[in-house]
């Protein structure tokens, strides 16, 4: 049987911000790098699948609906039952913490762009995700407890 691929390309800002407000906390900011990061990602993503919630799934544009498959994913999905459906696929996960905790113990790639941003957030990047996978710490809004990992 063909192996799956997980993946996940996302941004952080500085000290790890991650989500604001139910988007990304740089979301509009039209400097070189954030625009450049985002094409970036619809390049990366461009003939695979995604995975992610309802709202990520749902913001991604028009223009890229056409050239990757998307899907999204609930909590009542188990994982590995759902990734067994792209067997030989390079699938990445998208969609912030309640995704990735349940999939980080999947993904053999993690490509993470430290945005230029130093402002607010109320979701942190945890790096556990990156070595624990999936069983991870469950206070994402507290961000005293993500700046010194």
């Amino acid at each position: 049987m063909k192996k799956t691929v997980v993946r996940v390309v996302c941004a952080i800002g500085q000290a790890g911000q991650l989500g604001l407000k139910g988007g990304l906390p740089w979301e509009g900011n039209r400097s070189p790098e954030f625009v450049a990061d985002v094409a970036r990602f619809f390049d990366l993503t461009r003939g695979h699948v995604l995975l992610a919630g309802p709202k990520t799934i749902a913001s991604v544009p028009d223009f890229a609906r056409a050239d990757r498959d998307l899907v999204v994913v609930r909590s009542s999905m188990d994982p590995e039952d759902t990734l067994q459906r792209f067997a030989g696929r390079v699938v990445f996960i998208g969609g912030g913490p309640p995704v990735w905790d349940a999939y980080a113990r999947f993904v053999s790639h993690w490509d993470i762009t430290r945005l230029p941003y130093g402002g607010p957030a109320d979701r942190w990047f945890d790096a556990r995700w990156l070595t624990a996978g999936g069983e991870v710490a469950k206070n994402h809004r507290d961000p005293s407890s993500h700046r010194d990992q």
